[in-house]
């Protein structure tokens, strides 16, 4: 599936991974952050925590690991990740995914 360009043209967040490897677009506003996320390249992100998190996959898969929990979801699928639960995520290349971030400023934009 390619995103449109509506999508894709958005801002860009300013992530430990070049655009090259994971290509993200942002809208944000003062109620949180909407990041679509394509995975280019195999992604680990290692245990960690913050406000709470809301996403979908839409192509690919995304392992999730959330408060020891470990679950694999694939297109189609949702999940939950609490304020304050410790959670890591394995993507491989190929994988879409939309997650949204009661933080507003989740992620600093390019």
């Amino acid at each position: 599936m390619q995103l449109p360009d509506m999508i894709t043209r958005l801002p860009e967040a300013d992530l430990p991974y070049p655009a090259t490897e994971v290509k993200t677009s942002v809208l944000q506003s003062q109620h949180g952050q909407l990041v679509f996320f394509q995975i280019f390249k195999d992604v680990e992100i290692p245990p960690h925590s913050h406000e709470g998190q809301w996403g979908t996959v839409l192509e690919g898969v995304v392992e999730l690991t959330i408060g020891g929990e470990t679950r694999t979801y694939g297109p189609g699928d949702s999940y939950y990740i609490p304020p304050g639960v410790v959670h890591s995520a394995k993507a491989p290349a190929g994988s879409k995914v939309i997650d949204f971030f009661e933080e507003p400023d989740r992620y600093r934009l390019k």
